[in-house]
């Protein structure tokens, strides 16, 4: 229990630490999605999620992203998956503003060790601008009986000559509550250079025939501090087969 409480706490404060260091540099959102170490062999997903959030204070942010992927997971341990990215714009217009390549690595198996450990690379081309992005990411959850704890640490290190060469970092933690498949209630943190987050989230999943699931997730995280958005709304549906 000591380890659990421990955890917890050391991921709350790296998020902290992250947010403390890094609020100089700004593009894009920070509420996303939450993501666990685990892949599934042999499954392949199809999910779209988006994020609708206020206007934010010193950005011209836009007012909802939007994405459709396609994934498969290699082996039992490899997981890809391809993104076509839109964004909604405040005077109203939809655009596909980029796409992106995502491998996920499950590095332990559930319960090896202390926690169960995985990584994640993401590479992101905008279609209208000389703007990429690579990312890597930590992934890291823990489970305390019916409680599940995970935290994702991210590095992005974006260039082009449309933005200034620069590396930057976020943090995202969830805590939720496995009442049952179909309602897990939680609430997740979410820390980077444009924003800081923290609000409740719901999550469910059902079972619609042999190897299909359909799986849903929405929150509303709400800004911290001044610069932040002060209501972000998450969305996510997955049906896995």
């Amino acid at each position: 229990m000591y380890k659990s409480k421990l955890f917890v706490i050391s991921c709350l404060t790296l998020g902290l630490q992250i947010t403390a260091s890094s609020r100089a540099l700004a593009d894009g959102s920070v509420v996303d999605k939450v993501y666990h170490p685990y892949v599934d062999a042999l499954e392949m997903e199809l999910e779209y999620r988006s994020i609708i959030q206020d206007r934010q204070s010193r950005w011209e942010t836009p007012a909802q992203f939007h994405k459709l992927s396609l994934g498969r997971s290699f082996s039992d341990n490899w997981f890809g998956e391809f993104y076509l990215v839109g964004e909604k714009s405040r005077d109203g217009s939809f655009n596909i503003e980029a796409y992106e390549v995502e491998i996920k690595w499950q590095l332990s198996e559930q319960g090896e060790y202390f926690a169960d450990w995985g990584l994640l690379f993401e590479y992101e081309n905008e279609t209208d601008k000389d703007i990429e992005e690579l990312t890597v990411g930590l992934l890291v959850e823990k489970e305390r009986g019916r409680w599940s704890d995970t935290a994702n640490l991210k590095l992005i290190q974006e260039w082009g000559d449309d933005i200034n060469d620069e590396l930057e970092s976020t943090f995202a933690w969830q805590s939720r509550y496995r009442y049952s498949q179909s309602l897990e209630p939680g609430i997740e943190f979410y820390a980077g250079q444009t924003a800081v987050g923290l609000g409740p989230v719901i999550q469910g999943g059902l079972t619609v025939g042999i190897r299909k699931n359909l799986h849903w997730e929405a929150g509303l995280i709400l800004g911290l501090d001044e610069k932040s958005p002060d209501q972000s709304f998450r969305f996510m549906l997955e049906y896995e087969f």
